[in-house]
């Protein structure tokens, strides 16, 4: 009797053990089903010029828009978490701490121990950066680059480099630039400047910076192609088969090819005009607006004509990569805040008198920079950034010894690095990457044209 007690003891131990064992591993479940019961998909992404980026206020990126895409395909709001670098970005997921790598992770016989590939999937190779102007003609083969010299951040482009030199027995005069102030985008500027001759980068960065830059050529390729991915835990296999499901259906839907568009394709400079008429004393057609609602922010009505045709080229129905729209360029968000009813974007008066309403807002976050002069620079590159990047460069700034509240040769030189990792990933730099160099030349731009209009136009 004493045995068959201690039996059937043993067996509702080991049913008892098995259940808890069971329920313990339904609660660590956390796939598809799971992630819709919480209502939000937690994408882990990096920031960079081509992934996840903040611009004038709008989370932006062409893996962001897509993983807001397929977020939306399955019922989801987006929730982004940024990781420092890949390997952290691999952690995070593992850990739990995100649901999806919402970025082109290289696809490796390593990682696929440990993860899934899924959705979006990229065929990415490195291309050489050159100047198409001038007499000397862009390089159409790789044995041309021998006797030539390249500029390259160390890495993977400086390792490439090295082995191609050896594969051509020699001769490529290579360049590994170690300056931490200096970026690879800042490379292709320079060779868009002309300043150097040719530099080394991944295709996408090559084609998204080409929109910057019309006057570069990105068609020679000098390494092998290099898949990459999305990716989830082994044990999300239901969300990996959303994931491949709405990649196989909206590759080449509007929204897909929208976003690539943007990115990739559409042009991020506007062609600008002369003055409209010096002999009369007319910048632009618009030109009363100017001094009608100039007079709200105590401006020279001829420095807000010059913030209108750096914005726009005095085109009141331009439309900007980034969405921004009318004579002012304001984004939508902004617009609405500042009273544009939608569908009056395009009006010049609405946009004149929303502008200037938004100057005044971003004025007195700077009201600690007490020169009006100098917090007029502050004014429009918080326009043209959005306020929270020049919180950073300020910030930044402040740390290494700068004075945090001029702009010239301070803070505008914290806005250019704010596009390097080294300093965007900084603790006290809390908004991430930005493509600095489009506000620097912003406001020395503005303040250059308003003194040619001060001296040809009378006030």
């Amino acid at each position: 009797m004493r045995k068959y007690l201690f039996t059937c003891l043993l067996l509702f131990s080991l049913l008892a053990c098995k259940n808890a064992h069971t329920s313990q591993k339904d609660v660590n479940v956390h796939d598809l089903p799971q992630i819709k019961d919480s209502g939000e998909l937690v994408v882990l992404t990096l920031y960079s010029s081509t992934s996840y980026f903040n611009y004038r206020g709008q989370d932006m990126g062409f893996q962001y828009e897509l993983s807001e895409q397929f977020a939306k395909s399955i019922g989801l709001k987006l929730r982004v978490e940024v990781a420092k670098n890949i390997p952290e970005l691999v952690k995070k997921l593992k850990s739990g701490k995100g649901d999806m790598i919402a970025y082109s992770l290289p696809i490796t016989k390593k990682m696929k121990d440990s993860l899934t590939y899924c959705g979006l999937e990229v065929i990415t190779h490195q291309v050489v950066v050159q100047n198409n102007e001038g007499k000397t003609k862009p390089l159409k083969d790789v044995t041309e680059l021998i006797g030539k010299d390249v500029y390259v951040k160390p890495g993977k482009y400086y390792d490439r480099l090295v082995n191609l030199d050896k594969e051509l027995g020699g001769g490529i005069k290579i360049h590994k630039v170690t300056s931490d102030s200096i970026t690879v985008e800042n490379l292709i500027t320079q060779v868009s400047e002309g300043k150097i001759q040719y530099t080394v980068c991944d295709n996408d960065l090559a084609k998204l910076n080409a929109t910057y830059y019309p006057n570069i050529d990105i068609k020679l390729s000098v390494s092998f192609d290099q898949r990459a991915s999305w990716a989830v835990r082994n044990d999300c296999p239901l969300l990996a088969k959303a994931a491949n499901e709405w990649y196989k259906k909206n590759k080449t839907s509007p929204d897909y090819a929208a976003s690539t568009k943007r990115y990739f394709e559409l042009l991020k400079t506007t062609i600008h005009s002369p003055i409209l008429s010096i002999e009369d004393g007319k910048i632009s057609h618009y030109d009363k607006l100017f001094k009608k609602y100039s007079k709200e922010i105590d401006w020279d009505w001829r420095f807000l004509a010059s913030l209108a045709y750096n914005e726009s080229n005095f085109n009141p129905k331009a439309v900007s990569w980034a969405g921004a729209r009318g004579l002012m360029q304001l984004m939508p968000a902004t617009a609405r805040s500042m009273g544009i009813a939608a569908g009056e974007e395009d009006v010049p008066e609405e946009s004149v008198k929303a502008a200037v309403k938004y100057i005044a807002s971003i004025d007195k976050s700077f009201s600690m920079i007490h020169n009006k002069k100098e917090r007029r620079n502050f004014i429009l590159a918080a326009y043209n950034a959005g306020q929270s990047h020049i919180y950073d460069a300020m910030a930044l700034a402040e740390k290494f010894g700068k004075n945090k509240l001029v702009w010239y040769g301070n803070v505008e030189d914290y806005i250019l690095l704010e596009s390097n990792e080294e300093y965007f990933t900084d603790p006290v730099c809390k908004n991430g990457y930005f493509r600095g160099i489009e506000t620097y030349n912003f406001v020395r731009d503005i303040n250059d044209r308003y003194k040619v209009y001060k001296k040809k136009i009378k006030h």
